[in-house]
């Protein structure tokens, strides 16, 4: 019998070393890159493998389950970290202040917990008269197992909560490799219970999975901070100024995450109504057109993000104006024909990701539909991160979050017509009018402040590239009637195929034309760089 040789003490050492290791600037973008793309990839797998082993009828609840733990969590603890916490422990590392920066960490992760815990217990008993008006379309015995997943994953924003914090610190000291991998081991755990877990224990045994997910999202993030010297103590203070600066400033974010869950627990109440497996189709739209939005659209304003913060603060408004344009005008050239794409290919796609085991036909034309409107925002939707950003680096976080709630209200009071008119992926245009509302009022009020953004040379840009996008499109669109009599597509190689030829074909002709027509923002895009001359 051969020997299984386990890893040895000394690669161990340096694993959790890594762990604590501070990474530079390109070794941090490494990382995250890296990573993002991985995470996404198993994000829809997990998706993949949740459609094959569970109908949607059962997804629905699944997914309609996580609306009430995500909405507390998001607008109690996320925004604080975000936006509140990392500044201020940054400070105190700056000002050498380790011990203060420890003694904040345990205050707001002892102040997270027993708020938790507090809104679980309470929420436990809540469940059976808040689920019937989340979900007012659902029979009786879907209404019953809502409550219990919901009661069940009510311990996820305890897990989670810590996690955040966790983050919050990783980031402040700039140790990326732990914090990058958290999603990585959440999304693996979910996947392992649709594939071995769910087959015997259902929606049930996923939801097991996702809290052993939540735990592991944790662990990962806990061992090198206290490997850095964090030391748990019961402690809490209201008095405490730090903790009254974190509160101050998480207010304005924390607003904003809470109306866009507020948003979902809106859709989700008039997809309960709608034709069974709407609340499914809706939540796996949004989570593939959400992946190059990610990818290609917040990645790039994460990037710019210092560059317009320190113009600003050097008092440079012609490059912050410049730098904006440029990075406006290059993620324009790079999603306006990858909305076109997936608009084309929405079917395709769909069939790829989900088409297999109890996903049927009629699943696929559900959520395909959702995906071309929900492909439709893809700009805005990119172009939003990047725009709320130019807000924070000029110190304005109550603007983005007055159009936010605005956005919101506007979605939703479009949702329910939307829906009547077009079922499930009348919510999706719904929130793609709203995407644009959003972006729209963005620049608007940007535009306002700084007259020199958003020239006509970004109108131009935007013109060019919507018609070099729309003539690929077109042979993308030749190219998949002239691949489909030549395989099988019935089958799943023969779909890829046709999908695979049809896009290259494009992509070639969008690219032929940009050089022809000398769009700059083919360089922006593969370089990301500009030149400072030209500021």
């Amino acid at each position: 019998m051969p020997r299984v040789r386990l890893p040895s003490l000394s690669f161990m050492k340096r694993l959790f070393n890594q762990f604590s290791r501070e990474n530079s600037v390109r070794g941090a973008s490494l990382i995250l890159i890296i990573t993002l793309a991985i995470s996404n990839i198993l994000g829809l797998l997990r998706d993949r493998f949740l459609a094959k082993n569970i109908s949607t009828y059962y997804l629905d609840t699944y997914y309609a389950s996580f609306r009430i733990p995500d909405l507390i969590f998001n607008f109690l603890i996320l925004g604080a970290i975000t936006s509140a916490f990392i500044p201020v422990f940054s400070d105190f590392l700056a000002n050498k202040e380790e011990k203060k920066a420890w003694r904040i960490t345990n205050e707001l992760v002892n102040l997270a917990v027993v708020t938790m815990i507090g809104f679980g217990v309470l929420l436990y008993f809540l469940m059976p008269y808040l689920i019937p008006l989340l979900v007012p379309g659902f029979a009786q015995d879907r209404l019953n197992e809502t409550i219990k997943y919901s009661r069940l994953l009510m311990v996820t924003p305890v897990f989670f909560s810590i996690s955040y914090i966790m983050g919050g610190v990783l980031n402040s000291y700039r140790r990326f490799f732990a914090y990058s991998l958290a999603p990585l081991f959440y999304n693996t755990s979910i996947i392992v219970g649709a594939l071995w877990v769910a087959p015997r224990y259902g929606v049930l045994g996923v939801v097991y999975s996702v809290i052993v997910g939540s735990f592991l999202h944790l662990l990962i993030q806990v061992i090198p901070v206290v490997r850095m010297g964090y030391r748990y103590k019961a402690i809490i203070s209201f008095k405490d100024t730090a903790i009254k600066k974190i509160l101050t400033l998480m207010i304005p974010r924390t607003i904003s995450m809470g109306a866009n869950q507020v948003m979902l627990v809106v859709y989700t109440a008039i997809a309960s109504a709608l034709t069974a497996g709407s609340i499914s189709a809706f939540t796996y739209a949004n989570n593939i057109e959400t992946v190059p939005v990610v990818v290609l659209g917040t990645s790039f304003a994460t990037a710019v993000f210092p560059t317009l913060a320190s113009k600003i603060s050097s008092g440079d408004k012609s490059a912050f104006a410049f730098y904006l344009n440029r990075s406006v005008r290059t993620i324009g050239y790079v999603l306006i024909p990858t909305s076109i794409l997936m608009i084309l290919l929405r079917a395709h796609i769909v069939r790829l990701i989900l088409g297999s085991g109890k996903f049927n036909w009629q699943d696929t034309r559900m959520t395909a539909l959702a995906l071309g409107f929900f492909a439709f925002s893809i700009l805005a939707q990119g172009l939003i991160p990047l725009l709320a950003k130019a807000f924070y680096a000029l110190k304005d976080t109550k603007t983005p979050m007055y159009i936010s709630i605005a956005t919101v209200a506007t979605s939703s009071l479009i949702a329910y017509p939307l829906s009547q008119q077009f079922s499930v992926a009348g919510l999706a245009l719904a929130f793609s009018i709203g995407s644009y509302f959003n972006a729209i009022a963005l620049i608007y009020y940007l535009k306002k402040i700084y007259s020199e953004i958003f020239d006509t040379s970004f109108i131009a840009s935007f013109f060019r590239t919507l018609s070099i996008s729309v003539v690929a499109g077109g042979f993308v669109w030749a190219g998949l009637h002239l691949f489909s009599s030549m395989v099988d597509m019935t089958r799943f190689w023969g779909v890829l195929t046709q999908a695979i030829l049809s896009s290259v074909i494009g992509l070639a002709i969008f690219l032929l034309l940009s050089r022809l027509f000398d769009q700059e923002e083919l360089r922006w895009a593969v370089t990301r760089r500009i030149n400072e001359k030209d500021v």
